[in-house]
């Protein structure tokens, strides 16, 4: 599946009582890039709803001035939810911040009630993108 990418510059708001980026800000944005992948793959963003953030994994701080991408892809369905990975990388410098799982199920805007979204996946494009979706099958 398509991957997303989005960018933010860490500034001196983003920030935590330790100076480093806070976590309910980074958890806001790894959910809007997740949302991007699943609005953007199903082309119905008012059908899209988040429902469950599994087990964001904080692995290295992140600092003011630095910029920080999020990497987002769909890589579980099920008739009427979407799971997407999230992962946010430090442009400067280079590692792996933070990532997770995030969980959309499409529903009718009117009556939220489920709707079949019709999304298949295709094979994976290398190695990372097929370990992820054999992460995605043990999600709870």
């Amino acid at each position: 599946m398509k991957e997303y990418k989005i960018s933010h510059l860490i500034k001196s708001e983003d920030l935590n009582h330790h100076g480093t980026l806070f976590a309910g800000r980074t958890a806001e944005w790894l959910v809007e890039a997740a949302f991007i992948a699943a609005a953007a793959t199903h082309g119905r963003p008012q059908d899209v709803l988040c429902v469950n953030v599994h087990g964001f994994t904080f692995k290295k701080p992140v600092q003011k001035g630095d910029i920080l991408t999020i990497h987002s892809r769909i890589v579980k369905t099920g008739n009427t939810s979407l799971m997407v990975h999230v992962k946010a990388l430090c442009e400067i410098d280079s590692g792996q911040n933070v990532e997770g799982f995030v969980t959309f199920v499409c529903v009718e805007p009117d009556t939220k009630k489920k709707r079949l979204h019709g999304i298949v996946l295709d094979e994976p494009e290398n190695e990372e993108e097929a370990a992820l979706r054999e992460r995605a099958l043990k999600v709870k």
